[in-house]
C-alpha cells in the first residue's frame, strides 16, 4: 500500500468513506477536499453488472461532456487528398498517411491524446494496433474516431468528448473535468457521462447494471454514490 500524505489523511476524515451519497453532495467533498498545489482531474469508476469477455455484453462509446474536460487535446489524423486538408483546417494537430505511421513505429512518437482515421486509412492503421491498442488510442467506429466526417469528430474532442470503456474488471474509468469547475459543472458532465453508460447497457446484462460508481480527484480519497437513484 502506498504511504498516504496528510493531506489524502484529513479528506478522508471530512466524510464518512461508507456512506452512499447523492451525485452533487459526492461532488462537493471531491471539491472541498481538494488540497493538491495543482488543479485535479475528476474521475469516475463505475463497476457494471456485465462480463466484458462475451462480445455482447461489451460496453463502450463516447460523448461531449457539456462543460468539457478541462484538458486541451492533441489530435493526430490519418486522411489523404481532401480529407486531409479538411483535417488540417478543422484545427488536427498532425495529419498524415504512412509516413505518420513510420514515425509511431520507428521513433516511437506519442505526441498526441486522440487518434482519428477515415476509413480507407484503417489498413495502415492497423498495423499500429500492437502500439495503440494497449493506449486506448486505436481509432473505433463506436467512438466516432474511424469517420468520414473528420472535422465534426475533431470539433467533438477538442470540444470535450470522452471515451467510456470496460477495463478488464469491467469497470469504465473516464475524466469528467477539473476540480476547479466546481460543484454544478461537475455533476452535468457526470450526469451527462452516466447516461451515455444506461444507454449503452447491453441487453445481454442481467441483475443490478451499475454496481458500485466512486469518484475522486486525482491526489484525493474515493467518494461512493449511490447507483440506485442512478436512472
Amino acid at each position: 500500500m502506498p504511504k498516504r500524505g496528510k493531506n489524502y489523511k484529513e479528506a478522508v476524515k471530512a466524510y464518512d468513506k461508507t456512506e452512499l451519497h447523492d451525485v452533487e453532495q459526492a461532488m462537493d467533498i471531491v471539491v472541498k477536499t481538494s488540497k493538491a498545489k495543482f488543479d485535479e482531474t475528476v474521475e469516475v469508476h463505475a463497476r457494471l453488472g456485465v462480463d466484458g469477455r462475451h462480445a455482447d455484453q461489451q460496453v463502450r462509446g463516447a460523448i461531449v461532456l457539456p462543460h468539457g474536460t478541462g484538458k486541451s487535446k492533441k489530435v493526430l489524423v490519418f486522411a489523404k487528398g481532401p480529407k486531409a486538408t479538411e483535417a488540417e483546417e478543422a484545427g488536427a494537430d498532425f495529419v498524415g498517411a504512412e509516413e505518420m505511421a513510420q514515425k509511431i513505429q520507428s521513433e516511437n512518437w506519442f505526441d498526441f491524446d486522440v487518434v482519428i482515421a477515415t476509413p480507407d486509412m484503417m489498413g495502415v492503421v492497423g498495423r499500429l494496433g500492437r502500439v495503440l491498442g494497449p493506449k486506448g488510442l486505436m481509432p473505433n467506429p463506436k467512438s466516432g474516431t474511424v469517420t468520414m466526417d473528420v472535422a465534426k469528430a475533431i470539433a467533438e474532442v477538442k470540444a470535450g468528448k470522452v471515451e467510456y470503456r470496460l477495463d478488464k474488471t469491467n469497470i469504465i474509468h473516464t475524466p469528467i473535468g477539473k476540480v476547479s469547475f466546481g460543484t454544478e459543472k461537475l455533476t452535468e458532465n457526470f450526469n451527462a457521462l452516466l447516461g451515455a453508460i444506461i444507454k449503452a447497457k447491453p441487453a445481454a446484462a442481467k441483475g443490478q447494471y451499475l454496481r458500485s460508481v466512486t469518484v475522486a480527484s486525482t491526489m484525493g480519497p474515493g467518494v461512493k454514490i449511490n447507483p440506485m437513484k442512478l436512472g
